[in-house]
């Protein structure tokens, strides 16, 4: 049995292939296509997962869409509807898409991909859950969903037990703490579906009590867990931009231009939304803990890519467990759609002890070195990777960028060890130097701390059980002492790390860099941070690898055993 899971025309399009219970192959289409958070229909990321089964489409025995566009495009027109004549601009803008492609999945996968087979449409936030359900290492849990909107729901509370996944609770558009989250993203001056996470970095910064009682305004929050945006502030159910004119005489500040320094009030107004989300959340997950009383939680959708909310779950809910798979956003929802279909159809579960999200493209050495021939590039070539590794914890030893590509590209939004820029994270001019001339970011932006999993309780404050989740840059945990002192290039404002925990099965080459620095240096973490500038995806392809080298300040670009010194 072969199910092909996609997702696409709203961001982050992306495609997983599963066959007889494993799981294959997975990517987002951006890092193919260099688009970020492209939302077009993902065909070369289709083709890369029928490709590592060497197939064609008409021999995948089921293609699983991550949601139902005929009821998201009745929620379209209803909201259309309740706005007319004001959004007469908006919806010309964006009606034509729905009958251009959205609404002809069956009709763009027969002219793209010859593809005649049978078609699931699995609904949005079910496509989450099973995300989140089927990866989690027990067999029953309460399953909560929060993302900006699906096809109506915006949140959803259910359970799962075995091979079955039931919700029971769901809050509808335009009532969305994801859409809340974006509105206020915008505000700050970022743009939404992107640049979230900027702003809970930007949180630390501030102080949420100037703005508390604002938000008491925003948002009404009711004793049963739910709640329900005040729509005075907002605008996004008709206008292009988010927030409407209200909330900037509710803040007493215009809207921050990107171009605009950022200034106190917005580090606080960065502060009180992330108190709020999380006040919200807790709220909802205590309700959902009362209802189910099981010690097993399953969190995805696009708000639980908030690590700093998912850091304080299990310490303020009775919940002992947390799983959030990889990629809980728009883009996991292809694994999730692929996941649901087999399961129903099957009635067995993918297999997921062994799970790990390297499911990406790889490369061959003479690829690799056909690539660096074209650019006449010098470059050394080790034999063993022992060697390897061991001259590469010492040049991040010695204060050098590393350009770290091996393997197969990560899964999800986060790079986890194959397409990593590395660093030694002993000093704060470390962090300084890659924001400014590798990164070429913000510099308030943090860096993760990649960490040899059995050495994570000596440096952080965590919960008694470390969600495997941890491994993904899911959680975010205040450092103790130690790490405050030895690796300060990693330390956020508020001395919390989003670490990234490392186990040898994983990622072994990986693993074993780290141990080899710890070695050197007595200290099992150092900086790990995407392999990409600022506006661009992660690299995929040694091509885009030795571009993102040559553009910037990296000191040595290592693809696989080829080691390439600036």
């Amino acid at each position: 049995m072969t199910i092909l899971g996609i997702s696409c025309y709203y961001h982050d399009s992306a495609a997983c292939i599963i066959k007889d219970g494993k799981i294959i192959a997975g990517a987002a289409e951006e890092r193919f296509t260099r688009i970020k958070h492209d939302n077009n229909f993902p065909k070369k990321s289709i083709e890369f997962c029928l490709d590592s089964l060497g197939i064609s489409a008409n021999e995948v025995d089921v293609i699983s869409f991550y949601e139902k566009p005929f009821i998201k495009f009745e929620r379209i027109i209803s909201q259309h509807l309740d706005n007319f004549p004001r959004n007469y601009k908006q919806f010309m803008k964006t009606i034509g898409p729905w009958f251009g492609s959205r609404l002809q999945i069956k009709k763009t996968l027969e002219e793209e991909l010859h593809y005649f087979g049978k078609i699931n449409f699995i609904d949005h936030h079910l496509s989450h859950a099973a995300s989140a359900f089927y990866l989690a290492p027990f067999n029953k849990a309460a399953i909560v969903t929060v993302d900006g909107v699906g096809e109506w729901s915006t949140t959803t509370i259910g359970s799962g037990s075995g091979q079955n996944i039931e919700i029971d609770k769901e809050i509808y558009f335009p009532h969305s703490l994801g859409l809340l989250y974006s509105t206020l993203t915008t505000f700050l001056g970022f743009d939404a579906n992107d640049s979230e996470y900027k702003v809970m970095g930007l949180a630390a910064y501030g102080d949420p009590k100037p703005f508390r009682k604002h938000f008491e305004k925003i948002i009404e929050v009711f004793p049963d867990g739910s709640f329900k945006l005040n729509m005075e502030y907002f605008d996004f159910d008709w206008a292009e931009h988010m927030p409407s004119e209200k909330m900037s005489e509710l803040f007493g500040h215009p809207i921050r231009k990107e171009s605009d320094k950022v200034k106190r009030y917005h580090e606080n107004i960065a502060a009180s939304l992330q108190v709020k989300l999380e006040e919200i959340v807790i709220n909802l997950l205590n309700k959902a803990y009362e209802t189910y009383k099981t010690k097993n939680l399953c969190f995805a959708g696009g708000v639980a890519l908030n690590s700093v909310l998912n850091g304080k779950i299990l310490s303020n809910t009775p919940f002992e467990k947390l799983f959030i798979p990889p990629d809980p956003s728009d883009a996991g929802a292809a694994m999730g759609a692929a996941m649901y279909s087999y399961t129903q159809i099957t009635k067995e579960l993918v297999e997921k002890k062994d799970f790990h999200p390297y499911l990406g493209p790889e490369y061959r050495w003479h690829q690799i070195e056909a690539e660096l021939k074209k650019y006449k590039l010098k470059y050394k070539y080790f034999k063993s990777d022992k060697e390897l590794v061991a001259e590469t914890a010492k040049f991040i030893k010695n204060k050098k960028v590393i350009g770290w590509f091996q393997g197969r590209m990560e899964w999800g939004p986060r790079a986890l060890g194959n397409r990593s820029i590395l660093a030694s994270a002993t000093t704060t001019k470390m962090r300084d130097i890659i924001n400014e001339k590798v990164k070429k970011r913000e510099m308030f932006r943090p860096f993760a701390p990649v960490i040899l999993e059995e050495e994570t309780k000596k440096y952080f404050e965590t919960d008694d059980y470390v969600s495997p989740s941890a491994r993904w840059m899911l959680m975010v945990y205040p450092f103790k002492k130690i790490g405050l002192k030895q690796v300060p290039a990693v330390v956020h404002v508020d001395n919390s790390g989003r670490l990234e925990t490392l186990i040898r099965k994983d990622n072994p080459k990986y693993y074993d860099l780290v141990k080899a620095y710890d070695t050197l240096t007595g200290i099992p973490i150092i900086i790990n941070t995407s392999f990409n500038v600022k506006g661009e995806p992660i690299v995929c392809t040694p091509d885009d690898a030795i571009r993102c080298f040559l553009s910037t300040d990296i000191d040595y670009l290592i693809i696989d055993n080829y080691v390439i010194k600036k």
